[in-house]
Formats: structure tokens, C-alpha cells, sequence
């Protein structure tokens, strides 16, 4: 069974950045897609980057578009991902929870692009507040 683990959340000010981290192992087949969806408690969801398993084609939300980037380096070896998220110019409006994810085909879930994210970890606070 895959253990998604996230770090990096925090407070932060209007304008300033974070880099998210997660650390992804267990795998025992392929994936469709991995990345991070946002939700507040008691809110809808919203997927917010992915990038796809098979490839390195990255998608992203609209509302974080040009301000947050993706990446992913992998260990074979180990059957593990180690994935990163870079972001810049916060809003408060982007204060929320962000989960770890990943799209194991099954469509369903947050979507964001082509994936859907039906497996996730326990998410890290990010606040974005003066």
C-alpha cells in the first residue's frame, strides 16, 4: 500500500512562498499521476497540479497557474517518489489544506488535467495571512 507523507506547510505573508514536499513509497504498480489537492474543512476539494506518471506533462488549477510549479524525482530502487511543489506570489485565498495525491487510474476524486486523485495522505496547513 502507497504511504504519502506531506511537510512544508506554514504561515506565511501575502506575496511570499512555500515549497511543499512529499515523500511517496510502497508503490507496487504503475501510476497515472501524482500532485496535491487544496480543501478547507467542510469545503469542496479542488486539485491543484499533477504531473502525469508516464511522463513529465504537468497540469495545473487555473487559480495557481504561473505561480506554482510542480516536479518529481524518482527512486526506482527503492519504489519510491519524492515530489515537490513551488509556491510563489500566495494569496489568501490559497490558504487551505494540501494533500498529497495520487491517480491510480480509478477516476475519481479531485481532478485537475487528466487525474484524478483517489489516494492521499494527511495534508499540511498552509495559511497565507499579514
Amino acid at each position: 500500500q502507497v504511504q504519502l507523507v506531506e511537510s512544508g506547510g506554514g504561515l506565511v505573508q501575502p506575496g511570499g512562498s512555500l515549497r511543499l514536499s512529499c515523500v511517496a513509497s510502497g508503490f507496487t504498480s504503475d501510476y497515472h499521476g501524482i500532485g496535491w489537492f487544496r480543501q478547507a474543512p467542510g469545503k469542496g476539494h479542488e486539485g491543484v497540479a499533477c504531473i502525469s506518471g508516464g511522463d513529465d506533462t504537468t497540469y495545473y488549477a487555473d487559480s495557481v497557474k504561473d505561480r506554482f510549479t510542480i516536479s518529481r524525482h524518482n527512486d526506482d530502487g527503492k519504489n519510491t517518489v519524492f515530489l515537490q511543489m513551488n509556491m510563489t506570489r500566495l494569496k489568501p485565498e490559497d490558504t487551505d489544506i494540501y494533500f498529497c495525491a495520487i491517480d491510480f487510474g480509478l477516476k475519481r476524486g479531485a481532478k485537475v488535467g487528466s487525474c484524478y486523485f483517489g489516494s492521499w495522505g494527511q495534508g499540511t496547513q498552509v495559511t497565507v495571512s499579514s
